[in-house]
């Protein structure tokens, strides 16, 4: 059609005018075709991701959120971007021979926008692939999940969820072939033609920023991973390799603190750096002591003083009981449930996403020595292994990445740092306000109720000082008063005087002499006390004494198998042991064969 519209004008006039307005005519119909195609092209892949995102997405539910999560990534975000751009293309259309030019005018403002969304997807991108291979090992799971793509989108065949996927790629690096093309069918000396190349120009960097971007988000997964190693298995983990660069990193960090090499600074990292240890520390120090809190809270409720019997009258006791009562029921453990799930574990969640930039920075540290000694080795030699130029690179992406996302880290990180202290403001607040107003019935009926707030802290102030003088009293003339504890002989009349003794003496057979009974009832010390008889087997029973005393024979009496006792039977010897621990009674117990005289 070009061509024989370029035909007709030439065997009309067949002046070279005529040959270059029909020239010019063709030059305006394929750019007129490269626009179309690109605005064509752009609906039908919104449209493309929209089925993804919302009919395709709602419909698997038998895939873990998180997996949607990941396999659609910012898909969201990426349609928003696009129906913006898509909106001010299809405006173009009635512009006429300006169209071209504010086409590359377009692509320079979206410029940022595209990159931003893109990046993501694309660094994601690569997780999704190992979520898809994983579908593949389950055939029942992955027959589901085709029949899902195949009903919403038929052209995607066999390749089912990787056909999807890879469409927004696929997007991005087309845009640059597409601007090249409505480049090469402007004139160049077209108004549209600079601003076309700048926009191309614009976009083939976009995908170069992406590509690095992404080769970083590599990077930094691989040293973000914590992995708790045993010390066999880091062990196992040294080899050559490893020890060389630990012994290089140790000189070059040597060679910096003897002064004898300069240390590469970075001014910018740094102050990025300082900001991170002081966020870091804030969240360390309030974690601590919100767990601190939890546990006194603990403890708190553990404790509940109105449960017990206290034999005080009823009244502002009883009040104080109910009150207190329905407190530790309901209002305090409900306080407790709201810090845990509010305060608490959005902290664990913020402590726990610091890890992965703290592993990033003392890996760059390390790298940062890698780079400089072989910066060292290039002055030197003039040039590096591939390895070692692989390591240059690697310093440079993590430095890079810091260097980008760091402040925005920092931000969020005070942003969440900050929510969490109002939540646990708030959550005080509302702790107290629930308390008074439970409370303002059982107030209304105290005897203090009418008294302002400072003349009721005064009144309580005077209370407690008062309360604690007379402790304080009561626990100095009690020191006074009370002698100490002090060991007391048996057989002196002091010791015996009293007509109260705790004991029971269980006598064996052998001890039923005459002699013995009588110096025993000697030994109790009670005048009126009537003679004893001898029994095979008895006991005796007197009253408990002020100190309760242990009994320990001098020597072991083995009973003989005489019947009657020995002519010279005399009592043995015996010991007493004060000890005023109770007012139990204490047995005699026949004991040891040394004798031990302890008062």
């Amino acid at each position: 059609m070009a061509d024989r519209g370029a035909n007709e004008p030439s065997s009309r006039t067949g002046s070279p005018d005529g040959e270059s307005q029909v020239s010019e005519d063709r030059w305006s119909l394929h750019q007129r075709l490269a626009i179309r195609e690109l605005i064509d092209t752009e609906a039908s892949y919104l449209h493309m991701l929209q089925l993804c995102a919302w009919d395709i997405r709602s419909r698997l539910q038998q895939l873990p959120q998180g997996d949607l999560d990941v396999l659609f990534s910012n898909t969201n975000d990426i349609i928003k971007v696009n129906s913006r751009f898509l909106q001010d293309l299809q405006e173009t259309d009635s512009r006429g021979e300006e169209q071209a030019q504010l086409i590359g005018n377009l692509f320079l403002e979206f410029q940022e926008e595209l990159e931003q969304a893109y990046k993501v997807y694309c660094a994601n991108y690569d997780q999704a692939l190992l979520l898809v291979e994983s579908y593949r090992q389950e055939p029942e799971l992955q027959r589901q999940i085709q029949g899902i793509i195949e009903a919403v989108v038929p052209q995607a065949g066999p390749s089912g969820l990787s056909f999807l996927l890879v469409i927004p790629l696929q997007r991005i690096t087309k845009y640059p072939l597409l601007l090249q093309k409505i480049l090469e069918n402007t004139l160049p000396d077209a108004s549209a033609y600079p601003v076309l190349q700048r926009a191309t120009s614009a976009l083939q960097a976009v995908n170069i920023n992406i590509n690095e971007y992404k080769r970083r988000k590599e990077v930094a997964s691989k040293y973000t991973k914590v992995e708790p190693l045993t010390l066999r298995e880091r062990l196992a983990r040294i080899n050559a390799h490893t020890l060389s660069k630990k012994t290089t990193r140790l000189s070059q960090l040597l060679k910096q603190e003897a002064g004898l090499v300069t240390r590469m600074e970075d001014k910018e990292f740094d102050d990025l750096e300082e900001r991170f240890h002081w966020v870091s520390l804030c969240v360390t120090e309030l974690k601590n002591n919100v767990a601190t809190y939890l546990d006194n809270l603990e403890a708190f409720l553990r404790f509940q003083p109105q449960e017990y019997d206290l034999d005080i009258p009823e009244g502002p006791m009883g009040q104080y009981c109910n009150l207190a009562r329905n407190l530790q029921l309901q209002a305090f453990p409900e306080f407790k449930q709201r810090l845990e799930g509010l305060v608490w574990q959005p902290l664990c969640n913020l402590a726990k996403a610091l890890a992965g930039p703290q592993n990033l920075i003392k890996k760059r540290l390390d790298k940062l020595l890698d780079f400089e000694h072989l910066e060292e080795k290039l002055l030197e030699v003039g040039s590096v292994t591939y390895e070692e130029e692989e390591a240059r690179h690697t310093y440079q992406a993590l430095n890079s990445l810091l260097v980008a996302e760091l402040p925005q880290f920092n931000q969020l990180a005070r942003q969440w740092l900050g929510q969490i202290l109002r939540t646990f403001v708030t959550l005080q607040r509302d702790l107290a306000k629930q308390v008074l107003q439970r409370a303002e019935g059982s107030l209304a009926q105290l005897p203090h109720h009418q008294l302002s707030e400072p003349a009721f802290r005064k009144l309580v102030e005077d209370v407690l000082s008062q309360t604690s003088h007379q402790l304080r009293s009561f626990q100095e003339n009690f020191e006074k008063v009370l002698p100490p504890p002090t060991g007391q002989p048996l057989f002196p009349q002091s010791a015996l005087g009293h007509s109260a003794w705790a004991t029971q003496l269980f006598m064996p057979n052998t001890w039923d002499s005459p002699q013995f009974l009588s110096s025993f009832q000697h030994f109790t010390c009670n005048p009126s006390a009537k003679p004893l008889k001898p029994s095979p087997n008895w006991s005796l029973c007197v009253q408990p004494p002020r100190f309760p005393l242990q009994v320990t024979t001098a020597q072991h009496l083995s009973p003989g198998p005489q019947q009657g006792p020995p002519d010279d039977l005399s009592v043995p010897p015996v010991s007493f042991t004060l000890s005023p621990l109770s007012t139990e009674q204490r047995y005699f117990e026949k004991v040891g064969h040394h004798t031990s005289a302890e008062n």
